[in-house]
């Protein structure tokens, strides 16, 4: 792990080494199709591209996001499914949900983070996939072999697949286009996550699972072959698609351009201060929501005393409301500062988190409900604001942010296990305390950091003006023309400093 991040942190530029480099205009950065590789040391000309020129390659990535909603999605229903058939214990069947987040622990910080500094967005979405697609056929052979062990094994490997496909796929979408829609683009696409999230607990009752065997694991072996075929289909796709590669180095330059408006002064790793925090909050907050998710239905049917069926009716709601409020809070996003709308919608969760620990019946379920509502614009969010501001740094920052996502691994146990010997509204008290660190983050942003994000975003890089596209190379070009032709001076005469 300590030479690949050795490895990782050679592939960084330095910040006087960006500045003194050709540099490309953004029509070289679409026109250029990187297939081998891309260094990360050298600009593409992405730093300034438009909202026409990035919609493609986001609207490509976010069918990413959706595949991940879907696996994760099918990760509760696939549990059930495993704990009939296999006759094992509920506690055995966490297992499924260590194997899932613990490879986000592993992947990120080492080969994946590797993977996306080494060789660029593309060849990291393609290494991604092809994961994906090989956890997905392993599932094959562990349902021929009933093996529960076989099925950890293949929710591993998956994780491993998407946890890399997420180490790329957020910086892509936060990084792909003007600075200042970073937080409202990654909330989009997010949003199409949670619609998968929704649509897989639904097709797997009403179509994969329908009138089956509880015994019989046919369906989750075809299942997961058309998911694996569509995977390997979709890293074709990604192999041929016109995908603009950014760099650190071009995320040092725009870091550097928008220094006027942020207060940007290049810092080393170590004391990116900001990130760590937003790591820490990430981690809690991942962990507390998937502790939430994964006892919802036991909730419901302790609180109201419904069965498992009308339980699983209700949290269909909470997800349908999960995903409501990710465009609710990318509609805000484009009237509201991001650091505003982050605040709000912690504070939402602390306030209906603190009341389904004391509310019965179905108040209590909507209580929960509610929670959902509002965790949904929570973790795009702090990735978004953790990155601004990292520059040369920002693709490690990333992996680290996606690496927070193991939190999901331990918090679902604790709360399971303070459930069992208390009740599940008293067992709310683990998510509660996971929230109130990820709380403090955004008073954090909103009292310590507020100038550095309010520049980025007031930024026009990337927005169109009478000279071009700002802060793009051709741009700055035809200001300084027209600069020498007011001053009498021929243009041709003065070489152009790019």
């Amino acid at each position: 792990m300590f030479g690949i991040g050795k490895v990782g942190k050679r592939e960084e530029p330095e910040l006087s080494e960006v500045l003194d480099q050709r540099r490309p205009s953004n029509v070289e950065a679409m026109n250029q199709v990187h297939r081998k590789s891309v260094s990360n040391r050298g600009l593409t000309g992405a730093s300034a591209l438009t909202v026409r020129q990035s919609i493609f390659p986001i609207v490509l990535v976010t069918i990413l996001f959706f595949l991940w909603g879907f696996a994760y999605g099918l990760l509760d229903v696939l549990n059930a499914k495993f704990q009939n058939s296999l006759n094992i214990t509920a506690a055995k069947a966490g297992g499924l949900q260590g194997a899932y987040f613990g490879a986000y622990l592993i992947g990120p910080p080492t080969y994946s983070g590797w993977v996306v500094r080494k060789f660029g967005y593309r060849w990291t979405f393609i290494t991604g996939l092809c994961i994906y697609g090989v956890g997905a056929l392993m599932f094959w052979p562990s349902a021929v072999k009933r093996s529960f062990g076989g099925f950890c094994g293949s929710l591993f490997i998956v994780g491993s697949g998407l946890s890399t496909l997420e180490t790329s796929a957020n910086p892509f979408i936060a990084t792909c286009g003007p600075p200042r829609l970073s937080e409202f683009r990654l909330e989009i696409s997010q949003s199409f996550q949670a619609i998968g999230s929704v649509m897989a607990p639904l097709l797997a009752s009403r179509v994969f699972f329908k009138n089956t065997d509880p015994q019989d694991l046919s369906n989750v072996q075809w299942t997961y072959l058309g998911i694996a075929a569509f995977v390997f289909l979709l890293a074709v796709v990604f192999f041929f698609a016109p995908i603009p590669e950014v760099t650190d180095a071009d995320m040092a330059l725009q870091a550097e351009q928008c220094s006027g408006l942020t207060g940007y002064v290049d810092k080393p790793m170590r004391k990116q201060y900001k990130l760590f925090f937003g790591v820490a909050a990430q981690f809690c907050y991942v962990g507390a929501q998937v502790g939430v998710a994964s006892q919802f239905i036991k909730y419901s049917v302790e609180s109201a005393h419904i069965t498992d069926a009308e339980g699983s009716d209700r949290y269909a709601i909470g997800q349908g409301l999960f995903a409501i409020g990710r465009f609710a809070a990318a509609g805000l996003m484009m009237v509201m500062k991001p650091r505003w709308v982050l605040m709000v919608f912690m504070t939402g969760v602390m306030i209906f988190i603190a009341c389904s620990m004391g509310v019965r019946g179905e108040g209590g379920v909507a209580m929960l409900s509610l929670v959902l509502f509002f965790e949904s614009c929570v973790f795009p969010t702090i990735f978004t604001l953790s990155i601004r501001g990292l520059g040369r740094h920002t693709k490690r920052g990333s992996s680290w942010i996606v690496a927070a996502v193991s939190g999901g691994a331990l918090f679902p146990s604790l709360t399971g296990l303070v459930a069992d010997h208390e009740d599940y509204h008293i067992a709310m008290c683990v998510p509660l305390v996971g929230f109130f660190v990820a709380f403090a983050f955004p008073i954090f942003l909103n009292t310590v950091c507020a100038q550095e994000l309010d520049g980025f975003r007031e930024t026009k890089i990337g927005y169109y003006d009478g000279d071009g596209t700002i802060g793009d190379v051709t741009h700055e070009a035809r200001r300084a023309s027209l600069v020498h032709e007011e001053k009498g001076v021929d243009p041709m005469e003065k070489e152009v400093s790019y």
